[in-house]
């Protein structure tokens, strides 16, 4: 399941969202994939337990999070969401705080989750412009458009 795909079949899209902690900007990117289908409620607490127990592993860049769990955790199928928020906030990451870019990610085995989530994830913001391009993106579209534009170039 690529990025793209998953994203515009799923609706699974949120611009300018507005959360006042970590756990509500990372509970509206797994809302959008219970709405979607591609994972049971209980993947939210999942996430949380993961934070609890590793730190914010999910933080993997300046600005940008990939909130994610294991297969066993409650995913029903491959998907992503993406949300931009209207404030950025603080995970606890030492290196890459404040985050106001998720990209939150549900993968049905470690080798999707691997080779096809975070490869794809890596492939958008090898050109770092694009972090900034994400945060300009005001609709659905906008976001899909840009990410088409990366895999056209790559």
């Amino acid at each position: 399941m690529k990025l793209r795909d998953s994203l515009a079949e799923n609706n699974s899209i949120r611009l300018q969202a507005e959360a006042n902690t970590w756990q509500e900007a990372v509970k509206i990117g797994v809302d959008l994939l219970v709405v979607a289908d591609v994972v049971e409620p209980r993947y939210y607490q999942a996430i949380l337990d993961g934070v609890e127990q590793f730190g914010p592993y999910f933080v993997i860049a300046p600005g940008l999070a990939m909130p994610h769990g294991r297969p066993e955790e409650g995913v029903k199928k491959t998907g992503f969401s993406l949300v931009t928020l209207k404030k950025p906030l603080e995970f606890n990451h030492e290196d890459n705080d404040p985050v106001d870019i998720l990209i939150t990610m549900a993968a049905v085995d470690a080798n999707t989750h691997q080779e096809v989530g975070i490869m794809q994830i890596v492939n958008l913001f090898e050109d770092e412009a694009n972090f900034d391009r994400l945060r300009a993106c005001r609709t659905a579209q906008e976001v899909l458009d840009l990410i088409d534009r990366t895999n056209a170039a790559a």
